[in-house]
C-alpha cells in the first residue's frame, strides 16, 4: 500500500499534473511535495544567483513559495493537506535522495523549457531509472 509520497514540483504543468495524479488516485496518502532550487540551467544562473545571496536556504525557500502555493491550492480543491520540502542542488539527486523515505516517487514526464531540458536532462528518466522505491510518471 502506497501510503507517503513523494512529489517533486518544478512550476511545470507537468509536475501539476503529477500532484494531481497522486491526490485522485492516492486520497489517504501523506504527500510531500519537493521543489529543487538552484538547479543547473543552460547558463547557471539559477544556481550561482542562490550561490550568492546571504542566506542560501532563505533564497531557495522564496523561491519555492510561488511552486508550493500553486500546489497547496491545488491540494485544498481535494479537501487534501500537502507537506512541502525545499532541497538545494541537482534535481535528480535531490529526488534520489529523499525517496528511500517515501512508498513512491509521482513525477511528471517533463518539466521545464526545451533548453533546460538538453541542458540538464531528463530527470524523470534518472528518477525512474535509479530510484529504490516505485515511481509513477505522470503526463
Amino acid at each position: 500500500m502506497i501510503s507517503r509520497i513523494l512529489v517533486p514540483m518544478d512550476g511545470s504543468e507537468m509536475a501539476q499534473r503529477a500532484l494531481e495524479y497522486a491526490l485522485e488516485n492516492h486520497p489517504d496518502a501523506e504527500i510531500t511535495v519537493l521543489h529543487v532550487a538552484g538547479e543547473p540551467s543552460p547558463w547557471g544562473a539559477a544556481a550561482t544567483a542562490i550561490a550568492l545571496e546571504d542566506d542560501p536556504e532563505a533564497a531557495a525557500e522564496e523561491r519555492a513559495a510561488e511552486v508550493f502555493d500553486a500546489a497547496r491550492e491545488l491540494a485544498s480543491e481535494y479537501d487534501a493537506e500537502i507537506a512541502t520540502e525545499v532541497q538545494l542542488g541537482h534535481p535528480a539527486r535531490a529526488i534520489l535522495n529523499r525517496a528511500d523515505d517515501f512508498d513512491a516517487v509521482v513525477v511528471g514526464s517533463h518539466g521545464g523549457s526545451l533548453a533546460d531540458r538538453l541542458v540538464v536532462g531528463n530527470v524523470a528518466q534518472k528518477v525512474f531509472r535509479q530510484s529504490p522505491v516505485p515511481v509513477i510518471v505522470a503526463r
